[in-house]
């Protein structure tokens, strides 16, 4: 029988794998800069998690959710987006009693039964960060810029930065009004699902991808022009501050996010090279959600990069760098493949990559295998050289050659790599 991976999901193998991890550890390290730490959240969660804070009319609670019973009978669900489950974490472990702001990141994959393209599968993974405690425009402005540097570090240029406010539950329901009036004579040729929306939560009729109803939502009213004193003047200090810090930024008044937990400042990042689904990152304030959950009221803010997506624009970009071996040592006869495995641990201790020819394959094969692996040096031994106790060694790189003792490989090592503590 021949078996396959499920439709929607993937392997990552190398040398993906290698820009994968590239990209995580550049994360973790931009991150710590800002104050960000790890949590490690959940990948299942009880359902009604997501219900409550995603919105029981978004497409992913009322379409994409793989959502199951336990043997207890609860309904269970594999997490959709990471947020819910950090605000679960934060309420249950009670973080808010801690100075604040609070702030954390995390990653791994999320689970939605979607439409597999370009950039998008059904277990799919994210980086997130999420920050509890401050409303002050600052930490918006803060993380774009965070973004925005995590982003160029990885080597991703010409993204766009949108940026929108929805406002907070004192200026919404005048927007919302005016939305449900401006589609009313519209209302039959929307969609099947933004007529439901019309009534549950207009504000995602904006956010709609069916052709028509984008035509139909041209001169809907925009959002901004609701806002209240204090969102609108929370909003303009943010802009203010993307300006100082020199990242461009273009205001989409149609910008309301997917999930109903958004209030305030909302932003994406986008490329043009990604096809209809072109979100790198996105995110904004949930003011109200730690409420939600049943902690005190607390301000916070969070964005989410999609790995797939970035990794897909990387691997556009040019040649996906490896590494590679720092010492191939190629043995003849036995009593050389156990001089070998001796000698490749003191390459190791040292911090080297050292692979060995373990298979008693002839030394031309041995030596086609350490250039297809792209190692650096070749260690040569066999009887000979372990009667003479010497190492015959060529640099495959430049093709110099020579010989040492092996008294002093360790000498050699050092001088060779110039020190460093990882493969060439």
């Amino acid at each position: 029988m021949k078996f396959s991976a499920l439709k929607g999901v993937h392997d990552i193998l190398p040398p993906d794998s290698y820009l994968w991890q590239r990209v995580e550890d550049l994360a973790k390290e931009i991150f710590a800069l800002y104050g960000f730490r790890e949590i490690r959240i959940p990948i299942i969660e009880t359902t009604d998690i997501f219900t409550r804070s995603i919105g029981e009319t978004t497409d992913i609670v009322e379409k994409e959710m793989y959502t199951f019973p336990d043997r207890a009978g609860r309904s269970i669900t594999l997490r959709p987006e990471g947020t819910a489950s950090v605000v679960r974490a934060f309420v249950e472990n009670h973080l808010s009693t801690l100075p604040s702001p609070q702030k954390f990141f995390y990653g791994g994959p999320m689970f939605r039964y979607e439409r597999p393209q370009k950039g998008r599968f059904r277990q799919f993974h994210q980086i997130g960060v999420e920050a509890f405690g401050l409303s002050a425009p600052e930490l918006d402005a803060e993380m774009l810029s965070m973004l925005r540097t995590f982003l160029e570090k990885i080597g991703l240029q010409g993204l766009n930065f949108e940026v929108n406010s929805i406002g907070c539950e004192e200026c919404r329901p005048a927007f919302r009004k005016a939305l449900r009036d401006f589609f009313s004579p519209r209302l039959r040729d929307l969609c099947p699902d933004c007529q439901r929306r019309y009534e549950a939560n207009p504000l995602r009729i904006l956010d709609c991808k069916v052709e028509r109803c984008i035509e139909l939502r041209k001169d809907a009213p925009i959002v901004t022009d609701f806002l209240c004193g204090a969102c609108k003047s929370h909003f303009d200090a943010v802009l203010t501050l993307l300006a100082s810090l020199n990242i461009p930024h273009v205001l989409n008044p149609l910008l309301v996010r997917g999930l109903d937990y958004y209030t305030s400042t909302t932003f994406e990042v986008t490329s043009e090279h990604l096809g209809s689904q072109k979100a790198v990152a996105a995110g904004g304030r949930y003011d109200r959600l730690v409420e939600e959950f049943g902690g005190p009221k607390t301000p916070a803010i969070g964005f989410a990069v999609g790995m797939e997506r970035l990794i897909t624009l990387l691997r556009e970009g040019g040649e996906i760098s490896q590494p590679s071996p720092g010492v191939f040592i190629a043995t003849i006869g036995q009593k050389a493949v156990t001089e070998g495995t001796l000698m490749a641990e003191r390459v190791r201790a040292e911090g080297l990559w050292a692979e060995v020819g373990y298979d008693g394959s002839s030394l031309k094969s041995q030596l086609r295998k350490a250039d297809r692996m792209s190692a650096r040096y070749v260690f040569i031994i066999g009887d000979d050289e372990i009667s003479a106790a010497k190492i015959k060694w060529k640099n495959l790189r430049d093709s110099s050659q020579g010989e040492i003792a092996f008294g002093e490989l360790d000498t050699f090592i050092s001088s060779e790599f110039c020190g460093r503590k990882k493969s060439a």
